[in-house]
């Protein structure tokens, strides 16, 4: 090559050498790379994670309520309690039809269903715990019912449960509710 004065220039040989990457600064931005793609992948999967547990949180609490706002509907209006268990509550109903709520613990099932004549509604599924429990309507001292020893002395009713969701298959999320108090009006 020649330069504006017309003397020839030597090519630098080390520069033309120099231009490929080495074995050592190969393994070295693999290695980083490695890393930043793990910890973006990581943070991905937290991410994916903690949007389908406020999804179940969502759906449970929302399920919770809606169980809860038929029962007490429901529950007041009736005229009696006739049968009781701790999964299972028969009352005889406003109009004199049977009206039943009942938790099915079998693993595969889990609900809670309200059956009136032949119509069968689910108001809870995947529900791991649930209990019913049968009181006086007056308080005692401590704020706390007096249990009855029959279901037609019956005029409070106490529901807890607890349900839960999966996340790739384990169970992380609940929704409990701790204790509702029922009154029968009639």
């Amino acid at each position: 090559m020649m330069n504006r004065r017309g003397n020839i220039l030597l090519l630098n040989r080390k520069k033309i050498g120099c231009r490929a990457m080495t074995l050592v600064e190969l393994m070295v931005a693999v290695t980083i790379g490695a890393i930043i793609l793990a910890a973006v992948g990581k943070l991905s999967l937290f991410t994916a994670r903690s949007f389908v547990a406020l999804g179940n949180y969502s759906d449970l609490d929302q399920a919770s309520r809606n169980a809860l706002d038929i029962m007490s509907r429901e529950i007041r209006q009736t005229r009696a309690l006739t049968t009781y268990a701790t999964n299972q509550l028969i009352f005889q109903d406003y109009d004199g039809a049977q009206l039943t709520y009942v938790w099915d613990p079998n693993p595969n099932v889990l609900t809670l269903s309200r059956i009136k004549g032949a119509q069968t509604k689910v108001l809870l599924r995947q529900c791991d715990f649930l209990s019913f429990g049968i009181y006086q309507r007056n308080p005692s001292n401590n704020f706390n019912f007096y249990p009855v020893a029959s279901p037609a002395a019956a005029k409070l009713i106490n529901v807890s449960w607890r349900c839960s969701r999966q996340i790739f298959q384990k169970k992380v999320n609940t929704e409990s509710v701790q204790t509702a108090k029922i009154v029968i009006r009639n």
